[in-house]
């Protein structure tokens, strides 16, 4: 039964990468005040599906000069890792426990840095390799602030396991016990995904599409998919962690969609950041006011214990 969950997830995760694609597509085509995609199919919907065929029976291209093993393992080791992450996904009955899920959860989003680190510079190209050590640098800063501001949530359920956080907001979610770290997270996480404004490896007036410039076909299909699964999948921990975790009501997943819809909106409204603000953000604003959180929550425990 196992098995047959996490495969039917799986099926479940690449549709809706599919769709989630259409709906980036179609908002911001919005607007900008046009259509978007609305010939393939009804109103568009099978766009996704004529893309994703053209990407899997492209030829396959790769620079003469690069490294040619490394170059075509990264994409799927990074689509590896992001397809990892679902087994994090809460199903009380049938499915794996994760006693660990929060350590898991890291671990995996900090092997995902060897991917992007690896694509960037497996293809020999000075604007690979540039826009690889961009999102590795980001990525990384990004990770300890988001780390921190889990463990503050991790304090008040006493447990690395995902499934408590449903326990514990039957009656409040966590959002309103600490507003102001709900925002720091949903920049981290906008940071650790590389989407705008954060998107400093696919800066088009210097770098074009960064790490992934060299990849074509399948190879960057793999990318593809790995970045929106991971965009879904911190919509999923968003809604976890702050939103109440009502796993078994309809509203959960309207919450998810609503936190997937923010992720297109702000790369349709803001500007994209300077490179040296987005450093001293989260190294100068996030990692303290998040350290502090946790101090102040900590006392509080201490309080509530009586000691």
């Amino acid at each position: 039964m196992i098995y047959i969950y996490y495969i039917f997830i799986i099926i479940m995760v690449l549709v809706s990468v599919a769709f989630v694609t259409l709906f980036e597509r179609k908002i911001l085509s919005y607007m900008q005040l046009r259509k978007g995609p609305n010939k393939v199919g009804f109103l568009g919907l099978l766009q996704p599906f004529s893309d994703g065929l053209k990407l899997f029976f492209k030829e396959p291209i790769y620079p003469l000069k690069s490294n040619y093993l490394i170059h075509y393992i990264s994409p799927v080791y990074m689509l590896t890792l992001s397809l990892l992450m679902w087994c994090l996904y809460p199903i009380i009955n049938n499915f794996i426990i994760f006693n660990m899920g929060f350590l898991f959860f890291l671990c995996c989003v900090g092997m995902g840095v060897y991917g992007v680190l690896m694509a960037g510079w497996s293809s020999n190209s000075i604007f690979s390799f540039l826009g690889g050590l961009r999102s590795v640098a980001q990525t990384i800063s990004y990770e300890v602030s988001m780390s921190l501001i889990m463990i503050n949530y991790f304090l008040f359920t006493f447990s690395l396991n995902l499934m408590y956080f449903m326990y514990y907001q039957y009656y409040i979610w966590f959002i309103f016990l600490s507003f102001p770290l709900f925002f720091c997270w949903l920049s981290s996480c906008l940071a650790e995904t590389n989407r705008p404004p954060f998107d400093f490896a696919e800066g088009e007036s210097e770098l074009v599409s960064g790490f992934n410039i060299e990849y074509s076909g399948v190879s960057f299909a793999y990318i593809f998919l790995s970045e929106y699964m991971n965009i879904i999948f911190m919509s999923l921990m968003t809604c976890i962690i702050f939103l109440g975790c009502d796993l078994s009501s309809i509203l959960f997943y309207l919450k998810l969609s609503f936190i997937i819809f923010w992720f297109i909106w702000v790369r349709g409204v803001l500007p994209r950041f300077r490179y040296d603000k987005l450093m001293s953000l989260t190294w100068k604003l996030f990692l303290p006011y998040s350290l502090s959180y946790i101090l102040l929550n900590f006392n509080l425990l201490l309080l509530m214990l009586g000691y």
